[in-house]
C-alpha cells in the first residue's frame, strides 16, 4: 500500500510539473519565435522600401543596384541572413549571395512570395519546435504609389532558435526531474505517517483472528500518530475488537457453565432410565434404547463442551512454560489405550519416530490432543487400514503427527477442521460432535504449540501438533533413535 500511495504523489507531482513546466515552454519558445519574426519582418518591409528605386531604374539604374546590394550582403554577412530582391514577375533581380549559395526556395517560400507579389504581406508562422530546422521565410511587396512591382525576401536559419528552446526544454526537465526528486523526499515521510495507522490496522486484524478468538487481546491499534481521521478508526476498531472479546468470553462462559449445570440432571436422567431397564413392555423396548442412546450422546457432547472450555481458559492464559513431557511416554501409553479398538475396527496402530524428545505441554494436555486425533483417525479409517503415530524434531520444534488411511480433506475443509460442532460434508452419519479437533487445537494452543492438518503422502489426513522442546533433566542422556512406520 506504501508504495501504491507514493506512486500516486509522485504521479501528481509529475503532472503538476508538466502542467506548469509544459506551458511555460511553449510560451518562451512562442515568445522568441515572435521576437525573431517581428525582427526579419521589420527588416524585410526596410528592404522592400529600400529596392523600390533599384526596381524602377533597373537596368539603367546600375549604379543605385549596386549600392543596394553591398547593403544586403554586408547584412548577410553581419546575420547570416539571405535577402533576396524579386521583380513582379517572380524573377530574382538582386540577392545577397552567389547563385550557387543561395537557399533552395521550399514549397512555403514559393507561396509567400506568391502571396507578396499578391500585395499581402506575410502571415506569422506557426510554433517552430526543436527539432524542425525549417528556416524562417519572410517575403513582403514593394509597393509604388500602390502598384506591386515586385518583392523582398529574407531567408533566417533557425538555428540559434532551436538552440534557445533547447535549452529552456532542458531547464523544464531539470527543475521536472528535481521536483519529482523533491517529491520522492517529502512523500516518503508522508506516506508513513499517512499509512502507520492503516499498518497497525492491518497488524490488529491479524490478530484478531487468533488472540481474540483464543480469548486473549489482540493489543490495541491506536497510536497518537497519523492522519486524525485514520487515528479516530483505530480507536473504533480498539473498541469493536473489546467488544467481541467480551462477547466470547460472556459465550464461552456461558457454554461452560450451562454444560456443568447439565451434567446433574442428565445423570439422574440417565439413572432413571437405567433403572426402567427390565420393566418395560416389549413394545417399549426400542424407545428406551434410543432414548439411552441419546442421553449417552448428550452425555458425550457436554462432557466435550467442558473439556473445550477448559482448553480455551488454558490458550487464554497462555503457556506457563512448566510443564514439560516425555513424548514417548504418553505416546506408547495412548497407542496401547486405543489399540484394542484399532484391532476390533480391523485398523492397523502403529507408533515410531526418534526417542527422547521432550516438549512443553503438560501430559494431561497431549494426552487430550492425541486421544481426539487418534478417535478421528480411526473413526474415518476403513477396515484394513493403517494409522501412524510418530514424533518429529526439527531444530527450533518437536511434535508428534497422526496419519490415517481415510479419504482426506480438501483446504476448504482443513481450514474449517478445527471449528467447533463442523462435521465434513457426507460424514455427518460417522458418530461424533464435531468437537474433538477443536479441543485438540484450543489444547495445543494453550501449550503454545500449533495443530496443523495437511495431506499424507499417499492419501489420508496427517494432524501434526507442533510444541516448543524442553530441555532434559540434568544428567539425563538422549535415548537412540527408533524409526518405525
Amino acid at each position: 500500500m506504501r508504495s501504491r500511495l507514493l506512486l500516486v504523489v509522485l504521479v501528481l507531482v509529475g503532472l503538476l510539473a508538466v502542467g506548469l513546466g509544459v506551458p511555460l515552454a511553449l510560451t518562451d519558445s512562442q515568445r522568441g519565435q515572435e521576437e525573431l519574426f517581428t525582427d526579419r519582418l521589420t527588416d524585410t518591409i526596410s528592404f522592400a522600401a529600400s529596392s523600390q528605386r533599384p526596381l524602377l531604374e533597373a537596368p539603367s539604374g546600375r549604379a543605385a543596384t549596386t549600392v543596394f546590394a553591398d547593403e544586403i550582403v554586408r547584412y548577410d554577412e553581419v546575420y547570416g541572413v539571405s535577402v533576396l530582391i524579386f521583380d513582379r514577375t517572380g524573377s530574382l533581380i538582386v540577392a545577397s549571395r552567389p547563385s550557387d549559395r543561395l537557399p533552395a526556395l521550399s514549397d512555403d517560400a514559393t507561396d509567400r512570395l506568391e502571396v507578396a507579389l499578391a500585395g499581402r504581406r506575410s502571415q506569422t508562422y506557426p510554433l517552430l519546435m526543436p527539432w524542425d530546422s525549417t528556416a524562417l521565410v519572410l517575403a513582403e511587396p514593394v509597393l509604388v504609389d500602390g502598384e506591386v512591382v515586385g518583392a523582398a525576401m529574407t531567408v533566417s536559419p533557425t538555428d540559434a532558435l532551436r538552440a534557445g528552446q533547447i535549452r529552456t526544454w532542458s531547464v523544464v526537465a531539470g527543475a521536472a526531474v528535481v521536483a519529482l526528486l523533491a517529491g520522492t523526499l517529502v512523500a516518503l515521510p508522508l506516506t508513513a505517517w499517512i499509512l502507520r495507522p492503516v499498518r497497525r490496522l492491518d497488524e490488529a486484524m491479524d490478530r484478531v483472528g487468533t488472540s481474540v478468538l483464543a480469548g486473549g487481546p489482540a493489543g490495541p491499534a491506536t497510536r497518537r500518530s497519523g492522519p486524525p481521521e485514520l487515528r479516530r478508526l483505530s480507536e473504533s476498531f480498539d473498541r469493536m475488537t473489546g467488544t467481541v472479546r467480551e462477547v466470547l468470553v460472556a459465550q464461552r462462559a456461558f457454554v461452560a457453565d450451562a454444560s456443568h449445570q447439565l451434567r446433574n440432571p442428565l445423570t439422574a436422567l440417565r439413572l432413571r432410565l437405567s433403572n426402567l431397564d427390565g420393566r418395560l413392555d416389549v413394545g417399549a423396548t426400542d424407545d428406551h434404547l434410543a432414548a439411552m442412546e441419546e442421553a449417552e450422546r448428550l452425555s458425550r457432547v457436554l462432557d466435550g463442551l467442558l473439556a473445550l472450555a477448559r482448553a480455551e481458559r488454558a490458550a487464554e492464559s497462555g503457556p506457563d512454560g512448566t510443564g514439560a513431557t516425555e513424548l514417548d511416554d504418553v505416546v506408547a501409553d495412548r497407542v496401547e489405550n486405543w489399540r484394542p479398538l484399532a484391532e476390533h475396527t480391523g485398523v492397523e496402530l502403529r507408533a515410531g519416530g526418534p526417542r527422547g524428545l521432550r516438549a512443553r505441554i503438560d501430559p494431561a494436555g497431549l494426552e487430550t490432543v492425541l486421544d481426539a486425533v487418534l478417535d478421528n483417525a480411526l473413526k474415518y479409517t476403513p477396515d484394513g487400514g493403517r494409522v501412524r503415530v510418530a514424533t518429529l524434531r526439527l531444530a527450533d520444534r518437536v511434535g508428534v503427527s497422526v496419519v490415517d488411511g481415510g479419504p482426506g480433506m480438501d483446504a476448504h475443509d482443513r481450514a474449517r477442521a478445527t471449528d467447533r460442532f463442523w462435521r465434513a460434508p457426507g460424514q455427518t452419519n460417522v458418530e461424533g460432535s464435531g468437537l474433538g479437533l477443536a479441543i485438540a487445537a484450543r489444547t495445543a494452543a494453550g501449550a503454545g504449540g500449533t495443530l496443523a492438518l495437511d495431506d499424507a503422502p499417499g492419501g489420508g489426513l496427517r494432524v501434526t501438533l507442533w510444541l516448543d522442546p524442553a530441555p532434559a533433566p540434568a544428567g539425563d542422556l538422549p535415548a537412540p533413535s527408533e524409526n518405525g512406520q
